[in-house]
């Protein structure tokens, strides 16, 4: 059953039970890819420093052989961390004084309210939901605008969703159609059904051979990439990585309503868009098929399904993405015309249509001049 908590969501995580650890470690933690002096690719760590409040780990190019550390953030007095769980926190719906005392309790670290006033105003441009922070108050108190629940799906998932958030931007005339996924999530923590995700097959395991000859590509930089850059500085643990960014963005993006959410579909949903809405899926399921999705957005009249993905260009999760979305489309009802699917990392976004994946264009026979006249003539007669 999924277990529904009204902790702040920025505490510490707990631990795993060894009995629900049965999924593939996470690879050890990488140097950095570049030097920041030279760009050159032969980087490797170089001890630590001590900071009064961290420690910073080094790095040496052994080509331009100058150190230095991971963190374009520079000049704080605070580690990058603590600013941003600061932020984090004031956004939820605390008070600044509120705010500074959970930092405390969680870091035992004193920070001044005219400190937090001063980082809320830096990152401004990056956490645009101070601007919503207002109304978002009005509607839920800080344990209640972000809903968490505890999945034991195999593993443990952190489904998360921003109730005020997504309140806020249904109120939108152009995103009112998407009513239906706010009634799926808010069903979720009581009606998910936790037995297929124990025994199905997960969507990332599953291989297809969808058509891709229509799907375009579209590669650009946003704020999903903009915000990446900056909180993976504050990430010393590449397994804390998707962990930390779903947070953040949940708490202080104006877009990003849920993380982790719980999809599923079977072979009959399978065969009901095959046959009635004339999809092109070539796969069939003996089984149920589940996954979890990053991160869902609303934003310019779609929805957006995102996976973050460490190096992701080198990496192109069309298929996971697709089914993310059919599953979705059949759970809410929404068309696949409404969803834009997108995998990135700290430096690339790269978007696409699902629905371009599995409904073909079809091409229109070619007129000839003489014929178009023959049927103009032809009409001309008639009436």
């Amino acid at each position: 059953m999924g277990e529904i908590t009204s902790e702040p969501i920025f505490q510490k995580p707990e631990k795993i039970p060894e009995k629900l650890r049965d999924f593939k470690k996470q690879p050890e933690e990488k140097s950095l890819e570049k030097c920041i002096y030279c760009q050159g690719n032969n980087v490797v760590k170089r001890g630590t420093r001590k900071k009064r409040l961290e420690t910073i780990q080094l790095y040496i190019c052994k080509d331009c052989n100058k150190t230095f550390t991971g963190q374009k953030v520079k000049g704080k007095k605070y580690p990058l961390k603590t600013i941003l769980d600061a932020i984090s926190f004031y956004n939820t719906g605390f008070s600044l004084e509120e705010s500074c005392n959970l930092i405390k309790e969680n870091y035992g670290i004193d920070i001044k309210k005219s400190s937090l006033s001063d980082w809320v105003e830096e990152f401004e441009s990056l956490c645009t939901y101070v601007r919503m922070r207002k109304h978002g108050k009005e509607l839920f108190t800080p344990n209640q605008i972000i809903q968490d629940v505890k999945l034991f799906h195999r593993q443990v998932f952190n489904f998360r969703y921003h109730k005020a958030k997504t309140a806020l931007i249904l109120q939108e005339y152009k995103h009112q159609r998407f009513e239906p996924l706010r009634e799926f999530l808010e069903s979720i923590a009581v009606d998910c059904p936790h037995q297929y995700f124990k025994e199905g097959i997960r969507s990332s395991e599953i291989k297809t051979n969808f058509d891709l000859s229509q799907v375009i590509i579209k590669e650009k930089q946003n704020f999903a990439t903009r915000i990446a850059n900056l909180v993976l500085q504050a990430v010393n643990d590449n397994k804390q990585r998707h962990e930390m960014l779903q947070r953040f963005m949940l708490a202080n993006d104006s877009v990003t309503i849920a993380a982790e959410v719980p999809i599923y579909m079977n072979n009959d949903d399978l065969e009901h868009m095959k046959n009635a809405l004339k999809f092109q899926i070539p796969l069939r399921l003996d089984s149920v098929l589940t996954g979890h999705i990053d991160l869902i957005q609303i934003r310019n009249g779609a929805v957006h399904l995102l996976d973050f993905k460490p190096n992701a260009s080198k990496q192109k999760p069309i298929d996971q993405l697709t089914l993310y979305a059919l599953a979705l489309s059949r759970l809410t009802g929404l068309r696949m015309y409404d969803f834009k699917c997108a995998w990135f990392d700290d430096k690339n976004y790269y978007e696409f249509f699902p629905l371009h994946v599995v409904y073909k264009l079809r091409k229109r026979p070619r007129i000839s001049k003489d014929q178009t006249s023959l049927n103009q003539n032809k009409f001309k007669e008639e009436n």
